[in-house]
């Protein structure tokens, strides 16, 4: 894998953006993080994951998400589900378990995800479903149904921009001189054109990630959605904030982490390959893209209190006590209920999803 960095550097006559080194950190084939055979998903480091998300956490986040998507395939009068980024298809297998117990006809369930040793896990746990479940590997025309996207958005590249003495650069990746042998990689900034879309307030140095990969996914999907026939809704999960907490003053190291064995760190120029890379989501950034790309903000709200709008309590109150603790994590605000958003799309017809009933925030997108 370094050496794979190494020669893109010299590619990239000696210097290169870190959204590039991202991406070939992630996503080389066979070497990058989610291109390896290494164990990812995963409740404990002694199974060799890395972290834990929330399908994993408990089976309820998945039952508790086929109700939205249950009712957004009949306001749309569809009958496909697509999900971006599958993981360990985890929440695939709690979705069509949940649609057969509802009674709910799913023509096909599409499946999208670069990782070719994930597509494997996944094929394995799906096996039971048949031709229901699809795997694509590339973007069709057209795409009509219910989108999922349980932290996906997180995992695609970033750009890294550095106020530095009240000018701004943007830093990417080189060949070290005098650093640990084994990685031989270090950080250099350039002067840039590039701004976050608002000026964080004040004079102070200041690092923060732009996300012009994620913004223009969603804009791609959006294409996609108007094109077909009947369109449909897409539904985005993951942490992060909106814009103005997101370029707070008081952010001023960004939001860039690593995973590697359940413990988080900041340098993800160590153990290339070898652990997650990832980011928060600028959700005000994600909502302005689908939005000016055609789409409608069905609504925007915490994950604990949009997965409560869905029935979440009531399914932990049937269930025994160390499901319910599991399933506390999902709402609990110093866990993933708060710090997880959710963001919904539709192309047409807006109308009332019941994960945004209570508790939308869309005004402070």
């Amino acid at each position: 894998m370094l050496a794979r960095v190494h020669k893109a550097i010299l590619a990239a006559q000696g210097w290169l953006p870190f959204d590039q080194f991202m991406a070939l950190a992630l996503y080389e084939p066979g070497l990058g993080y989610y291109a390896n055979h290494q164990p990812k998903f995963g409740t404990m480091p002694q199974s060799g994951s890395d972290f834990v998300t929330a399908p994993e956490l408990s089976s309820l986040f998945g039952a508790s998400l086929a109700q939205q998507v249950v009712e957004a395939l009949k306001a749309t009068g569809t009958d496909e589900v697509w999900e971006f980024g599958a993981g360990s298809g985890a929440l695939a297998h709690q979705l069509l378990s949940e649609f057969k117990r509802l009674g709910c006809y799913i023509k096909r369930y599409n499946i999208m995800d670069l990782s070719s040793t994930l597509k494997e896990r996944q094929q394995a746990r799906l096996s039971a479903f048949g031709e229901q479940v699809q795997w694509l590997s590339e973007w069709p025309q057209s795409i009509q149904g219910v989108v999922l996207g349980n932290e996906v958005l997180d995992a695609m590249p970033v750009k890294l921009l550095h106020r530095l003495k009240g000018v701004w650069h943007e830093r990417g990746v080189v060949a070290a001189t005098h650093s640990d042998p084994a990685d031989g990689l270090a950080w250099e900034d350039r002067p840039t054109d590039l701004r976050p879309p608002i000026e964080p307030i004040g004079t102070h140095n200041y690092l923060t990630e732009i996300q012009p990969q994620g913004e223009a996914f969603v804009a791609s999907l959006a294409e996609r959605m108007l094109a077909s026939e009947k369109g449909g809704a897409a539904f985005f999960l993951d942490y992060g904030f909106p814009e103005s907490e997101f370029f707070h003053p008081e952010r001023h190291m960004g939001t860039l982490m690593c995973h590697l064995a359940h413990q988080a760190d900041g340098n993800p120029l160590e153990a290339v390959g070898l652990k997650d890379i990832t980011a928060h989501v600028n959700f005000t950034g994600i909502a302005l893209a689908g939005q000016d790309a055609g789409l409608q903000v069905l609504g925007y709200t915490s994950q604990g209190r949009f997965l409560l709008n869905l029935g979440l309590a009531e399914r932990m109150a049937q269930s025994g006590l160390a499901q319910r603790a599991q399933a506390m994590k999902l709402i609990n605000e110093h866990e993933m209920g708060e710090l997880f958003k959710v963001l919904g799309f539709a192309t047409h017809d807006h109308w009332q999803a019941q994960g945004f009933a209570a508790g939308d925030r869309s005004h402070k997108l």
